[in-house]
């Protein structure tokens, strides 16, 4: 049986800006892009989030379906509009990003009469994508029901990735987040752990000293990544470096994580080893950064990364 994703987070609209000053309009959010390259792997996926009744949700919510992710688990709040960010890029492809998006509406995905419904379909996956930035959308009473429904996926066997994609503005202080990073990771069965988000959450990181770490939380598989050499794997108590197969000069490194993610579970679906998986998060987020924006035309997608046949370890 085919394995079944939900990716959760938000979707915002995307201001970029180009050489010539001028702005284009996209869409995009750290866990929607992974969902966006993995339905293209072949993966089935679903996006859960909330969006307003306006133009722009109705335009996400069909660029969505026609890219084959799943729009099920979308709440539609009445009056509402979407957040909305701005990149930035400078001479190296590295991005600035500017965000409005205090008031969006998937900040009230878990305080809804339709919530259950959501609830149950998060649950009810066999694998949850959610990253930093997903954490920091839900406060309190939220929050609490979040981690209930992981808890309850968990207990029933499902599967549980956490990409650690760390934005200080969206936290109240670091000791909060922490503690909430915390609780993710002791649910986990995946943690694709940037080096750099944890040297911000933390003030300084090792990948020795995370790799420690999760092991202890009872993490099965951890990717850290690093700029050298690349990211390390370190599945059941076995650490191997993986970099990656060329070097590559960036255009725009918006989405390189999101699609290393999306490469890297697609590949682990299809029952390839952690090694293996790396490399091919490797391949496509190389192809990535080499376009503006998030999410590449898809003529542009690799050919040589896999799709999903078996579902990942759980235990």
């Amino acid at each position: 049986m085919t394995p079944r994703v939900v990716c959760l987070g938000e979707c915002m609209i995307e201001l970029r800006q180009r050489p010539d000053r001028l702005l284009a309009r996209a869409f995009g959010g750290d866990t929607l892009n992974t969902a966006v390259y993995l339905a293209r792997l072949g993966v089935s996926v679903d996006y859960a989030t909330a969006l307003g009744d306006d133009a722009h949700s109705e335009e996400m919510i069909r660029a969505w379906a026609e890219e084959g992710v799943g729009t099920s688990l979308v709440l539609r709040l009445p009056s509402r509009l979407p957040g909305l960010y701005l990149i930035e890029t400078d001479d190296e492809g590295e991005r600035r990003f500017s965000y409005w998006r205090d008031q969006a509406p998937v900040r009230q995905l878990f305080e809804q009469p339709e919530t259950p419904r959501i609830e149950a379909g998060i649950a009810g996956a066999d694998l949850v994508y959610l990253s930093g930035i997903t954490l920091s959308l839900f406060r309190g009473a939220a929050r609490e029901r979040l981690f209930a429904t992981l808890e309850a996926l968990r207990a029933r066997g499902g599967a549980l990735a956490f990409d650690s994609n760390f934005r200080p503005r969206g936290w109240p202080d670091r000791e909060e987040a922490r503690a909430v990073y915390d609780r993710a990771i002791a649910l986990s069965t995946t943690v694709l752990a940037g080096i750099e988000d944890f040297t911000l959450l933390d003030g300084e990181a090792t990948p020795e000293g995370l790799i420690a770490r999760f092991r202890t939380a009872g993490v099965p598989e951890v990717v850290v990544k690093l700029a050298e050499p690349g990211c390390i794997v370190a599945p059941l108590g076995r650490e191997t470096p993986v970099p990656p197969p060329e070097a590559v000069k960036p255009v725009d490194t918006t989405g390189a994580g999101d699609s290393f993610a999306a490469a890297y579970l697609a590949a682990r679906l299809n029952g390839a080893d952690p090694k293996a998986a790396a490399l091919a998060g490797h391949r496509l987020a190389g192809v990535v950064v080499r376009h503006p924006g998030a999410i590449i035309p898809r003529d542009a997608m690799p050919a040589d990364v896999p799709g999903p046949q078996s579902s990942l370890e759980t235990s």
